[in-house]
């Protein structure tokens, strides 16, 4: 007897999911940040050396320099771009944009960060050098209310210059631009200083990193420069779409020619994975490189063959000689831990990607490790729920419907 109301609650779902991904797919692509390799711009690694011999480099300088370089970026009018920091001793700064002027903005990154102190009258009272090392942080006032913490290296110096400018405007200045403005508002004994002023948390800390920066000032050797023009990027994005649909129009075949229902179920699951995973590439917030569409089309693969897998065992229990219900309830059942383990094991391996590589790895092993959480909703989960609502209105009871022909039942 045919369960209708199974069979119309199929229809209903794969209507919907169809809907959504006609009417919304184009827009969520649009919204996804293209990377340097597809978008075009220029890549710069820098090598970070203490101006210092008595300084060293370590994660802190490295951020704090990072810092620098990314607000030297915005000053040259370019937004969002990537830096990333790479253990021992280099920073790899990606700028996606043809429109930025790359001579000038390798120059304004190159310059090296000089933090002055001065009075009302523009005279440098004090220098980045006088701080002492990681001498800035962020503290809290009796209210709670953030501020920044300096510690001096003399501490004499400091009281004679907050003598000779008491109620005095202190101009602090990163290169040429004025970070703060504050008033001293006494003598300060001791080498040690509080900056208020209307901060938050946020704020508090982005000054700290910037007076440190400048108590240990770093200058940046550039190793490498690499350039990607736009026409290339979107060659690149063009061939690999293209690709993406010919894999996408082979794969749709093969499951329809091998698997019949079951195929076309995991046919309709696949671009529901292909589309919650743009999604989630948009609320992420991602940049989409190359290596991530790689990683993005493996895990395609693996979604496909978890679908393989269960409709493999569906047809050996069919071929078995159970019914359609009883076959799918035990492939289901014994293929679920073999797809987890396949699943795990490269999500393991994606954190260890992740850990060690460098930026280009990272971003493939992130999306990879994405649309497997994605792949393991849609295409294992998903598309059972989908083949029980089929399998349970009765309308496809034939081992035909299953890519199994008659006389092979009861071979096994």
């Amino acid at each position: 007897m045919v369960k209708w109301g199974r069979f119309v609650l199929f229809l209903v779902v794969v209507a919907l999911l169809g809907t959504l991904v006609a009417t919304t797919t184009r827009d969520v692509a649009g919204n996804i940040t293209l990377g340097l390799d597809l978008q075009g711009g220029f890549e710069i690694l820098y090598e970070v050396e203490p101006l210092e011999a008595t300084h060293k480099v370590d994660i802190e300088l490295l951020k704090a320099t990072a810092y620098m370089i990314e607000k030297r970026i915005n000053i040259g009018g370019v937004a969002e771009p990537v830096i990333v920091t790479e253990l021992p001793n280099r920073i790899r700064v990606q700028i996606a944009s043809q429109s930025a002027d790359q001579d000038k903005l390798r120059e304004l990154i190159g310059k090296p960060a000089v933090l002055t102190f001065r009075d009302e009258a523009g005279n440098i009272i004090l220098r980045g050098s006088d701080l002492a090392p990681n001498g800035a942080a962020v503290g809290y006032d009796d209210l709670r209310r953030p501020l920044v913490t300096v510690k001096f290296s003399d501490p004499k110096k400091l009281e004679d210059v907050t003598r000779a400018n008491l109620h005095k405007r202190m101009a602090i200045y990163l290169d040429e631009n004025m970070q703060t403005n504050p008033v001293i508002q006494s003598v300060i004994p001791g080498g040690s200083a509080q900056i208020t002023g209307d901060y938050t948390q946020e704020s508090a800390q982005e000054l700290a990193d910037l007076l440190n920066s400048g108590a240990m000032p770093a200058k940046l050797i550039e190793k490498q420069v690499t350039s990607v023009g736009a026409s290339l990027g979107k060659i690149a994005l063009e061939k690999t779409i293209y690709a993406g649909y010919v894999g996408g129009a082979l794969i749709v075949l093969f499951m329809l020619f091998v698997y019949r229902m079951p195929g076309m179920i995991a046919n309709i699951t696949l671009a529901g994975f292909c589309f919650f995973c743009l999604v989630v590439l948009d609320w992420m917030d991602a940049t989409l490189t190359l290596p991530g569409i790689a990683g993005f089309i493996l895990a395609v693969g693996m979604a496909v063959d978890a679908n393989i897998i269960t409709y493999e065992r569906i047809q050996e229990e069919i071929r078995s000689g159970k019914t359609i219900l009883s076959a799918f309830r035990a492939g289901e059942r014994r293929s679920l831990v073999t797809i987890l383990d396949a699943h795990i094991t490269t999500l393991i391996a994606t954190g260890v990607l992740f850990y060690f590589g460098t930026s280009s790895i990272q971003g493939f092993a992130i999306v990879l490790a994405m649309t497997l959480i994605v792949s393991i909703i849609t295409n294992v989960f998903g598309s059972r729920f989908l083949l029980w609502l089929v399998v349970r209105s009765n309308m496809f009871k034939k081992p035909f419907w299953f890519g199994v022909k008659e006389s092979e039942i009861g071979e096994l």
